[in-house]
């Protein structure tokens, strides 16, 4: 079997690469990341190599004046801003928030690692086995790797995972060209005379009004395009499948590809609806109507039965990450304020998490990043 996934918003799946701002420069509206090789190949036969190689050590991003003819000849490749807007924000921008994290690529060009398919589809299952259950895990006792421990209880060890039912290979390579540079900003919820507002992260200094979104901190992430194509193989393993081996392995039930679907389209519709209560909260209409276009596709998806929504790859955030999405449970509160980066944010009362990355699109905050409709077939 085949499996086909098309992207519904902006996503990035990376390998954990990112590009330096003296890696590229921007220049019409695109970066131009340069053949570093190449460049000191040619410098090397005069005398300026010295000075780019200072630059290059003392410099947050290399000198348009004096090196920019190195962006129009010596770019290894070349990735169009999604709005030319993005190249003034650029501009602006501190260095720290420059570094481009970029898309899983090999040598025949950019592709989808199977594995951040079967993780997002492994979300879907854990909830789905979870339930309205609170984690056996989530108790007063301070504890070690919990969520390992809890996923083990619910899925089963490594020999008898439910996941084993499903394997997903790596997709084919896509055009380079189906790659864009989208700007981002973090967006938070501030408490204000008993309701909510929405602030736009601003580093270092804190918040910025909702109204003054330019004066966030941008962020750029090369991402595939909404209506990019993955396609790789899906298998499914029918060995497992048989009434002896289910009894053996101890499974309630045979675990098969449609039921895998089923439950990351379950997972998908609760978290769908948080992210709405979210866009309302924060008064973001076009995020608004994004999620709920993402809600026609999952009645769409549903309906298939072949077929699921997902929320995957960088940017999506704590709560595609996660199996448990009641975060204002309060055993789920307690459990995750033993971990210091999270008690700090609860220890506020707002709702967890208040911040999203959100994805600006024509120059206003448009969409989240990461969903995909997964066909088989």
């Amino acid at each position: 079997m085949k499996y086909r996934l098309t992207c519904l918003t902006p996503l990035l799946v990376g390998d954990g690469r990112k590009l330096s701002p003296i890696d590229y420069m921007v220049w019409k509206d695109q970066v131009n990341v340069l053949d570093q090789r190449r460049i000191f190949r040619l410098l090397s036969k005069g005398p300026r190599l010295e000075g780019y190689l200072t630059q290059l050590k003392r410099a947050d991003k290399l000198d348009f004046a004096s090196w920019g003819g190195f962006a129009q000849n010596f770019a290894d490749r070349r990735i169009p801003f999604e709005h030319p807007s993005s190249a003034a924000y650029w501009e602006k921008a501190r260095s720290e928030s420059l570094s481009i994290p970029t898309f899983f690529s090999g040598l025949d060009g950019p592709y989808l690692p199977g594995s951040a398919i079967k993780g997002a589809l492994r979300t879907g299952v854990l909830s789905a086995c979870w339930g309205n259950e609170t984690p056996p895990q989530m108790d007063d006792r301070p504890w070690m790797r919990p969520g390992e421990a809890a996923e083990e209880d619910a899925l089963g060890p490594g020999p008898v995972n439910f996941m084993r039912a499903v394997a997903v290979s790596d997709s084919q390579p896509v055009a380079v060209s189906t790659l864009k540079l989208y700007l981002l900003r973090v967006s938070t919820l501030v408490a204000r005379a008993g309701r909510f507002e929405l602030g736009w992260k601003q580093t270092p200094r804190g918040t910025v009004p909702g109204n003054q979104a330019g004066e966030s901190t941008p962020l750029f992430a090369e991402m595939a395009a909404p209506g990019t194509i993955f396609e790789g193989v899906w298998r499914e393993n029918a060995f497992l499948a048989q009434p002896e081996i289910v009894r053996a392995l101890r499974w309630r039930e045979p675990v098969t590809g449609e039921r895998i679907l089923g439950a990351a389209n379950r997972y998908a519709e609760k978290l769908l609806a948080i992210q709405k209560q979210y866009a309302v909260s924060a008064g973001l209409p076009l995020l608004k109507e994004s999620v709920e276009h993402l809600e026609t596709w999952l009645t769409h998806v549903q309906a298939e039965g072949r077929a699921c929504l997902l929320s995957m790859g960088w940017g999506s955030g704590l709560l595609s990450k996660t199996g448990w999405l009641e975060t204002d449970n309060e055993a789920y509160r307690k459990a995750m304020q033993q971990v210091p980066l999270y008690g700090r944010a609860l220890a506020t009362g707002l709702p967890f998490p208040k911040t999203r990355r959100i994805v600006f699109l024509n120059n206003q905050p448009a969409t989240l990043p990461g969903w995909a409709v997964l066909e088989v077939e």
